[in-house]
């Protein structure tokens, strides 16, 4: 008589409607603080060209976003967690004051997982938001060589991403970087030294418009 091993239940990706509200409100919030963040290379314009500047940080930040929360959740899942994304309403209304005064912080929510589970595992969660922003860079860049809207979404991708992925990977509070480098510094440093030079880079030399 022959053993088979009981398989694993195949994880399903859900979400709440609780959590789809949350992650609609933190995109919004986000894309709008965004939007606040680059209006200033357009003072003196209409309001109409910041209009045009949410509905462009809607499509950038929406890709960014989203994946990142997606990235952590699957991963979660996949390691027997149970993970739903939650809005922090305090951190969205900082986003917002921030932008105001040319300071960001983006740390709308997190994907709050439970179960057991062990320091890399925990880890392996955290890494997959910052690496999923820079992959998304990646697959921007080309855009920037193609003609209007798809050249600003191209450099606004890129820099969102990079500046999420950054700033994600920062070794400080709930950040995705504490949990990084508890679990191993090799992998850390990878990860953070290029996501901050990079980020600086774009921000201090280039800028989001190239």
């Amino acid at each position: 008589m022959s053993y088979r091993p009981q398989q694993k239940p195949e994880a399903e990706l859900q979400f709440s409607d609780r959590e789809l509200r949350d992650l609609a409100v933190a995109w919004l919030t986000l894309s709008v603080a965004f939007a606040l963040m680059f209006a200033p290379v357009h003072r003196g314009r209409s309001v109409g060209v910041f209009l045009t500047m949410v509905a462009l940080s809607l499509v950038t930040v929406g890709v960014a976003f989203l994946l990142h929360e997606i990235a952590h959740k699957m991963v979660a899942i996949e390691h027997g967690q149970l993970a739903e994304f939650r809005a922090d309403y305090q951190m969205l209304f900082l986003a917002i004051m921030g932008a105001l005064i040319g300071f960001l912080v983006a740390a709308p929510g997190a994907v709050y997982h439970r179960g057991q589970i062990t320091t890399r595992e925990n880890g392996l969660i955290a890494l997959a938001g910052p690496v999923t922003n820079l992959a998304l860079a990646l697959l921007f860049l080309p855009l920037v060589i193609l003609p209007e809207p798809l050249r600003t979404i191209g450099q606004m991708g890129i820099w969102i991403n990079l500046f999420l992925a950054a700033f994600n990977m920062i070794p400080f509070g709930p950040l995705d970087g504490k949990s990084v480098i508890r679990w191993h510094k090799g992998v850390f440093a990878v990860v953070f030294v290029p996501s901050i030079v990079l980020a600086a880079y774009v921000v201090f030399f280039v800028g989001p418009f190239g």
